[in-house]
């Protein structure tokens, strides 16, 4: 049998995290997905950690591609790219809106040679309105989204999430909209050109604020490790010095948490017997909670709320991410090989299926790698490619030998 998207064969122009985690969602399910990059290759292969020349972080991000090197400033280059959209599924771009319409690369130009295609485009603030041309890297966005007004402390500078949120949710809205469109394609035979706004992927994921703002008028402020609408629902410093998150969302889970804590005769408090009431006097109700468990060492309370059935957890480093039975159970970290990092470990894809699910099974590529390959399939002749090497309009990848020496 046969991985959900097999068959389907997808171009990606993109740098960093947007567009290239779209395009490996996809790969991961089966997809062909070429990735188009210039001379110097995707601006995320400088990123540390680099050992024998390839970044980390770009091949966090790029597995089961192909890599095709192509000089999109030369003529040659944009017909190589434009026959190979003739034969493929989808196109997803995240270059400045604008930039690729100039080329004769834009959706309509696209959806020219190939009625059919699926053409996603991601990019900061959308292909239209005032802003269009504006840059924005995912700090920047979750800065003019409202993401950061949210965070941190009240009455002090927003602290910026530690991972890349922006980028993150665009890729998945992205995935989404390709996805949606190529049953929408096979369905009617009618291609589709998706605009992903990565500032307006992060105001959809941020449902709650801006349902309570447009509701209320009222501008959600920052409220720590606090919760928006529960209380106790937060972070706890305990006896040893670390930090336990604990969630009640309902009446019984903060039954359970009071009998845990030693603090049953305040479950019929008047001020705290609904969820509404908990939240009107969250203060009071710290109060009472927080010395309860600052009194108690992390894994003893972890231990004695997870048998009472109440949501918590120790904020955990990555070592002991990767080091927990759980995750270990589960297989989230896989063995790969790369011809120049050797074995290395990786994580897997989050999703899995009863059967031909997403498996990594090829290496993120290196720059080039797979160009003359894919010309090839295209019916260039060896000749011709040679030609196209020699002028600049593509590359292969560099030996490793070579490499070496340059570092």
């Amino acid at each position: 049998m046969a991985k959900p998207l097999a068959g389907i064969k997808v171009i990606e122009l993109a740098n960093f995290i947007a567009g290239p985690l779209c395009g490996t969602l996809l790969a991961d399910m089966g997809a062909d997905v070429i990735k188009v990059e210039p001379p110097k290759g995707d601006m995320s292969r400088a990123t540390p950690p680099i050992r024998n020349g390839e970044s980390i972080s770009f091949v966090a991000l790029n597995r089961n591609k192909r890599s095709l090197v192509l000089d999109l400033k030369r003529p040659e280059a944009i017909e190589i790219l434009l026959k190979l959209a003739a034969q493929s599924d989808v196109f997803v771009e995240a270059y400045r809106p604008g930039a690729l319409e100039k080329l004769g690369l834009g959706g309509a130009h696209v959806k020219a040679v190939n009625p059919r295609i699926v053409y996603t485009s991601v990019s900061g603030f959308g292909q239209s309105g005032p802003y269009r041309r504006r840059a924005g890297v995912n700090l920047i966005i979750e800065a003019f989204s409202g993401m950061l007004s949210v965070t941190g402390e009240p009455g002090k500078m927003p602290m910026r999430p530690g991972v890349q949120t922006a980028d993150v949710f665009g890729a998945l809205f992205a995935t989404y909209a390709t996805l949606a469109a190529l049953v929408g394609t096979g369905r009617t035979g009618e291609g589709f050109i998706a605009d992903v706004s990565l500032v307006e992927t992060s105001i959809a994921a941020a449902a709650w604020e801006a349902a309570d703002y447009l509701e209320t008028g009222k501008v959600p402020q920052p409220l720590g490790n606090k919760h928006r609408l529960n209380a106790p629902y937060q972070l706890f410093a305990t006896k040893d010095g670390r930090y336990l998150a604990i969630g009640t969302p309902n009446d019984q889970l903060f039954a359970n948490l009071m009998t845990v804590l030693g603090l049953h005769e305040h479950i019929g408090d008047p001020r705290f017997v609904s969820y509404s009431s908990r939240k009107a006097n969250e203060d009071a109700l710290l109060v009472l909670v927080e010395p309860a468990v600052c009194a108690r060492d992390s894994k003893e309370i972890e231990a004695a709320l997870m048998a009472a059935g109440v949501p918590s957890a120790c904020v955990n480093n990555y070592k002991e991410v990767f080091d927990d039975p759980q995750i270990i159970a589960r297989g989230v970290v896989k063995d790969i090989e790369h011809p120049r990092l050797g074995h290395m470990r990786a994580v897997r894809n989050p999703i899995l299926l009863d059967h031909d699910g997403p498996t990594i099974d090829r290496h993120a590529p290196m720059l080039g790698e797979h160009s003359e390959e894919i010309l090839r399939q295209l019916g260039y002749s060896a000749e011709t490619i040679g030609e196209f090497i020699a002028a600049g309009v593509t590359r292969n990848a560099q030996p490793r030998s070579a490499v070496q020496a340059a570092e």
